[in-house]
């Protein structure tokens, strides 16, 4: 089932969120110049929205290599004869692609510019395509609804460098993740941040209206998700003059064991 979501400016592009597998996030952007696909964890449940919308697929946009992200990526391109665009840098783990994109290169989607944004940590090449004009960061598993992904490549300094790229975006932007890991996060975050009034709010809202967190803005984010939150946190953890980035290292390490 789709779930329509609009950031809080108007955006240029409409935005289609997709429940694949048992907790993945594919996302369909629409406008005048055709559609594109943010990841391809199922092939079923995005070719049954492009269908039922009456909308050609033009293009398929990989954050990175792991099988929950791409292995749909042969069927949909059959059905479809998408394009398909990734990180160079990680070229040899992902589809054959028929653009490769590396961070900082200029690169137009749907006739909207795109900054592709280097976010390892997760794994190492994984990539987050922001959209400025419309609002949206496609951020798949580095920074998450109330969390952040885990270091399967990467080490706790270079994703701290990571979600600093994507804390560095307006507050209004989208954040699209790549996971519904809300009841965990949720969790976690209460754990770790019980005396935070937005995040209580935050997961209210989310059980009242049974519905998923993400994607939520970059401004809801900075309020409630503890790995954006490591100045507002060191001296409940005991971490007076330990730096941002140790204090987030110490997060991860708490959220991995919990």
């Amino acid at each position: 089932m789709p779930v329509e979501n609009a950031p809080l400016t108007a955006p240029t592009l409409e935005l289609v969120t997709l429940r694949c597998l048992a907790d993945n996030y594919a996302y369909l952007l629409h406008g005048a110049a055709g559609t594109v696909l943010i990841d391809a964890p199922e092939a079923e449940p995005i070719l049954t929205e492009l269908e039922a919308r009456g909308w050609r697929l033009d293009a398929i946009l990989l954050t990175h290599h792991h099988d929950d992200h791409i292995q749909a990526v042969p069927q949909i391109v059959a059905a479809t004869g998408a394009r398909v665009i990734g990180a160079a840098a990680d070229a040899d783990r992902l589809p054959p692609l028929d653009l490769a994109v590396a961070p900082g290169e200029p690169l137009e989607v749907l006739g909207e510019p795109v900054a592709v944004i280097d976010v390892p940590g997760h794994t190492i090449g994984h990539v987050a395509f922001h959209f400025p004009n419309s609002g949206y960061a496609f951020t798949a598993d580095s920074l998450m609804a109330l969390g952040c992904g885990r270091l399967f490549e990467g080490d706790a300094p270079t994703m701290w460098q990571s979600l600093m790229r994507l804390d560095a975006l307006p507050g209004s932007t989208l954040i699209c993740s790549g996971h519904d890991y809300c009841k965990g996060n949720g969790a976690f975050a209460l754990s770790v941040d019980p005396d935070n009034p937005a995040l209580h709010a935050r997961l209210e809202a989310i059980a009242a209206a049974r519905q998923p967190c993400a994607p939520a803005t970059l401004e809801e984010e900075r309020a409630t998700n503890p790995f954006l939150r490591a100045a507002a946190l060191r001296e409940s953890l005991g971490m007076i003059g330990a730096s941002d980035a140790e204090v987030f290292a110490r997060l991860r390490q708490m959220k991995d064991a919990f």
